[in-house]
């Protein structure tokens, strides 16, 4: 007769297995652990051992364990599964093509090489940790591991919500240690040496746009004459220039920004100097290329033929404008850094910064450019210096 726990949420029995011909004793159980969600019938599993002790130790580990709710079905899923399936499912209709292109190079390079293999529910925290410790090794920077560990725990977090792990184990690892990096703005002497060095560029206008108004190379690339207002002398920036997620040489207007919000600014006079003098060019581009031009999305920034600039273009070009005047470290997204850094030094408030920058929070913009505030604090010591003379002199 099968003997039940005391808890009555399962039951023992004594079976007999035969081997070549000789019989072995064994114990096995049988526990109720839920019922199906789709059926409504009774689910139970079997537990076997060689001892009636060992096979009602594991009985009541288990029955205490779907007591508490702790239980979870046991699944051969691996993590490269889960991935590919968060990734078609959660990601490819939520995020940025940009974004999901960056995702799945991320975790074909770094997660799946390492933890691709193990079971999803076997997961735990030394495991992500040997993620983060084998990119270390490989020389790559924390900020690099920490997008990992980011992606890996949004990635976890779905699992844990579909009750396909019970924790998300990228919680129980620990991030090496990761230095900021500096921002490197053009000097207050390297502004006017860089307007002199990109004259002769084909890429002009643009640079001095990112320059004046502090656009991402993207939103300045993929800007479109039909929000830009000279009248008001304000731009509206509600779309970017990104390569697509096929890999190849083509790219497209993305009709959002980074975040996913249209903003309008109002830079300084000059950036519409050289507006003007783009707007000028293109129309004898246009003229010259008769019906070749091509220019459908009425972009303010195109080639002869209309057709868009193409994003590693502008920054060779970049690049090798700034080596010539002694700066060979910066990059075209230092031009958003330097406006930034003029509009905080010219006293302009962290607010109007950060609606020109398009950042989600004041407190960003204030983290992001600090270092900017040093000249304000000279300015503050200054004037009450100056107000501590005054009182001197009375």
């Amino acid at each position: 007769m099968a003997k039940r726990n005391a808890a009555g949420g399962g039951s023992i029995r004594q079976k007999t297995r035969t081997i070549n011909g000789k019989s072995y004793p064994s114990w096995e159980a049988r526990v109720s652990v839920g019922h199906d969600p789709v059926t409504g019938k009774l689910i139970r599993r079997t537990i076997c051992g060689k001892t009636q002790a060992e096979v009602r130790q594991k009985m009541n580990a288990l029955i205490k364990s779907v007591d508490e709710g702790s239980y979870q079905e046991p699944s051969k899923m691996t993590v490269s599964q889960w991935m590919d399936t968060w990734m078609e499912i959660y990601c490819k209709n939520k995020v940025k093509p940009l974004t999901y292109q960056s995702y799945e190079g991320i975790i074909n390079r770094h997660i799946v090489p390492v933890i691709g293999d193990v079971k999803l529910q076997a997961v735990r925290g030394v495991q992500i940790q040997q993620v983060f410790n084998t990119m270390t090794e490989n020389g790559l920077k924390g900020k690099t591991v920490k997008n990992v560990s980011a992606i890996m725990h949004k990635a976890f977090s779905v699992a844990l919500k579909q009750g396909l792990i019970l924790a998300n184990p990228v919680d129980a690892a620990e991030l090496p240690a990761s230095t900021k990096r500096e921002i490197t703005p053009l000097t207050d002497e390297n502004i006017p040496v860089f307007l002199r060095a990109i004259e002769d560029s084909p890429f002009r206008n643009a640079y001095a746009l990112c320059l004046f108004a502090g656009l991402r190379e993207g939103e300045c690339l993929g800007l479109s004459w039909d929000n830009v207002d000279f009248k008001k002398e304000t731009i509206t920036i509600c779309q970017q220039l990104q390569k697509n997620k096929t890999g190849n040489r083509e790219y497209f207007i993305l009709p959002t920004t980074k975040r996913s919000k249209a903003r309008t600014i109002k830079p300084p006079s000059i950036a519409f100097e050289y507006l003007r003098d783009e707007q000028a060019k293109q129309l004898s581009n246009r003229f010259r290329a008769g019906k070749a031009w091509n220019n459908a999305d009425n972009l303010v920034f195109t080639n002869e033929l209309g057709e868009h600039m193409i994003p590693m273009t502008f920054y060779r070009h970049f690049k090798k404008i700034v080596a010539e005047i002694g700066r060979p470290e910066a990059r075209p997204h230092d031009l958003r850094h330097t406006a930034a850094t003029v509009a905080i030094a010219s006293g302009a408030d962290i607010k109007s910064v950060q609606d020109l920058l398009g950042h989600a929070t004041a407190s960003f913009t204030l983290n992001v450019y600090a270092h900017t505030s040093e000249k304000m604090k000279q300015d503050t010591a200054d004037r009450v210096q100056s107000y501590y003379d005054k009182l001197a002199v009375r």
